[in-house]
C-alpha cells in the first residue's frame, strides 16, 4: 500500500530511540499517522515541527497498518509560529480541533482552511476571524454546522443578530428580542456582505464569535466525553493581549 501527497504536521511523539510517530493533516487522506525512521535526527527534526507542510510518501504492507512516512519539507512555518504566543497557541488548538475528525477520511476544505489560518497569524484581527471561521467549518464537517442564511422563525435574511442554541440557526432582531437572554449573539462579520471592506473588527465582535463557536464545540466535546485541553483559552488570551496592543481604541 502506498500514497503520496502534502500534509501539515500536527504532532510527533517519540518511538524508540531514533524514530517518531508523525501525525499529519492531508487533503485526500485526512488525519493520518505513520512512522518516520530517524525522525529525531538533526536532518529530520526541523521539518517535523507542528505547522510545517511536508511532501509525504506513506507505505505499508496492509492498509490498516501504521506504515512509514518518507518526508521532504515544503513550507517551513514552525520557527515563526513558535516565536509568537498566538502562533504557538494556535497550532496546538487547531491540532486539537482536527483530532475531533476521524482518521483517514478526506477533508480537503479543512486542509485548505488549516493552511490559510497558519499563514495568517501575524495580525490579531485576521487571525481571530480566521480561527473562528475554521471552527465553523469544522463544525460543518462534524455534522453540527450552523445555518446562518436566514431567520429560523421568519425566513428573513435581514438583520440577523442571534443564533438559536437549540437549532443552530440564525434569528433576526425582531424575532429574537423576546428571547434575547436565551440566544447567542451573531457578530456581523460572520454574515456575507454585512461587514464593510476594510472595517476593523472590535474585540466585542471577536468575543461574540468565539462565544458562538465555543458553545457548539463544547457540545461536541461533551458528546464525545473529551475533556477540554485548554488550548482554546490559551489562544484567546494571546489574541486579546495582542489585540489590546494593536487596537487599544477597540476596548
Amino acid at each position: 500500500m502506498e500514497w503520496s501527497g502534502h500534509g501539515v504536521v500536527l504532532t510527533t511523539r517519540k518511538h524508540g530511540e531514533n524514530d517518531v510517530i508523525l501525525e499529519v493533516m492531508t487533503a485526500e487522506r485526512g488525519r493520518h499517522l505513520g512512522l518516520v525512521r530517524g525522525g529525531r535526527s538533526k536532518r529530520h527534526r526541523p521539518a517535523l515541527q507542528p505547522g510545517n507542510e511536508l511532501d509525504l510518501t506513506w507505505k505499508a504492507r496492509l492498509s490498516d497498518h501504521l506504515g512509514q512516512f518518507q518526508i521532504e519539507p515544503v513550507t517551513a512555518r514552525a520557527a515563526d509560529l513558535m516565536a509568537s504566543s498566538i502562533g504557538l497557541a494556535a497550532v496546538q488548538h487547531l491540532a486539537s480541533l482536527v483530532r475531533l475528525l476521524p482518521e483517514r477520511h478526506p477533508y480537503p476544505r479543512i486542509y485548505s482552511a488549516l493552511n490559510v489560518v497558519l499563514d495568517h497569524l501575524d495580525a490579531a484581527d485576521a487571525a481571530a476571524a480566521l480561527v473562528i471561521r475554521f471552527e465553523l467549518e469544522l463544525l460543518q464537517e462534524l455534522g453540527a454546522g450552523l445555518d446562518l442564511a436566514s431567520c429560523a422563525a421568519t425566513g428573513t435574511e435581514e438583520d440577523l443578530i442571534y443564533v438559536s442554541p437549540r437549532s443552530a440557526r440564525a434569528v433576526s432582531r425582531d424575532a429574537g428580542l423576546p428571547y434575547h437572554d436565551k440566544l447567542l449573539p451573531l457578530p456581523a462579520f460572520l454574515l456575507d456582505g454585512q461587514r464593510q471592506k476594510g472595517s476593523e473588527l472590535t474585540w466585542t465582535d471577536i468575543t461574540q464569535g468565539f462565544q458562538l463557536t465555543g458553545f457548539f464545540l463544547d457540545r461536541q466535546l461533551s458528546e464525545r466525553n473529551i475533556t477540554d485541553n485548554g488550548t482554546r483559552t490559551l489562544l484567546t488570551n494571546a489574541l486579546e493581549k495582542r489585540y489590546r496592543s494593536e487596537f487599544p481604541w477597540n476596548f
